[in-house]
């Protein structure tokens, strides 16, 4: 058995023994600002990483990419599980790559390893935890993403509420700006919503929309279509003057939809 065999053994075979002792190892000779228990926590399943990196010395990427895929997501989904950030996440890589390090460098000292011997040793450990952090990163920012889309998606529920005013008919009061997830919002949940209750008549209010440009009157106009092929009548209200105006100059042509200044003069037409 060559040096690198008997030192991937080692890891392999011993990776509790191993893993525990690079724990303490960086517990007692760091300057860590989390307590040990901490640390401990944070690597509960580290040994399994320690047989990765024995695997690694005598393996392929491809035949170790999968555990060590399975143990960076694990880690980081555990750490976001109790709070941590993802910088909380990295802090103790550079101190187990360290210490990593200075373990192998015994081990291919005691099993006679030659300097090209050691060098790659030490590369495939660096590879090893390199893609467990970018790993790592991923399942932070998969996390993060999945909060934003749901804020975004609550936020794009308050822009657009329906708000039924008389018989068979409601009030859809856009806020802030339109953009493509907000219209498809409109479109997938919100169109659905008024043919289901039954409204004859939608008034789609303008009063708190501030910038009006071609993409958000192309949105506008799918929704009319829409509401028309499922006989609900649309109406707008509130295009203020400066939208008018701003619509008018990039060539929007709103005659096709009944148009009105407040939603009051709306119900009063809808009355008449």
């Amino acid at each position: 058995m060559n040096p690198i065999e008997a030192i991937s053994a080692h890891l392999i075979h011993k990776k509790e023994q191993v893993g525990s002792e690079i724990i303490a190892d960086i517990t007692k000779r760091l300057d860590i600002s989390v307590e040990g228990d901490e640390i401990e926590a944070s690597m509960i399943d580290f040994p399994i990483l320690v047989g990765v990196m024995g695997k690694s010395l005598v393996s392929s990427n491809e035949e170790i990419y999968s555990e060590l895929i399975k143990w960076s997501h694990a880690a980081g989904e555990r750490n976001i599980g109790r709070g941590k950030r993802i910088s909380q996440s990295l802090e103790f890589f550079p101190a187990i790559r360290t210490v990593f390090i200075r373990y192998i460098g015994q081990l291919s000292i005691t099993n006679k390893a030659s300097a090209e011997e050691f060098v790659f040793i030490a590369e495939r450990i660096n590879y090893i935890l390199d893609v467990a952090m970018n790993e790592t990163i991923k399942v932070h920012d998969h996390f993060k993403d999945r909060i934003i889309s749901a804020a975004y998606e609550e936020v794009s529920e308050l822009s657009a509420p329906i708000v039924p005013i008389l018989k068979g008919v409601a009030v859809l009061p856009l806020i802030g700006s339109i953009d493509s997830h907000k219209a498809n919002h409109i479109l997938n949940n919100v169109i659905p919503k008024v043919a289901d209750l039954k409204f004859e008549c939608l008034i789609i209010d303008f009063s708190g929309i501030h910038v009006i440009d071609t993409m958000v009157t192309d949105h506008i106009f799918k929704i009319h279509r829409i509401l028309r092929l499922l006989g609900i009548q649309a109406m707008l209200t509130g295009v203020r003057p400066t939208l008018a105006q701003t619509a008018v100059g990039i060539g929007i042509d709103f005659s096709s939809i009944k148009t009105y200044a407040t939603v009051q003069q709306a119900l009063e037409s809808i009355r008449r």
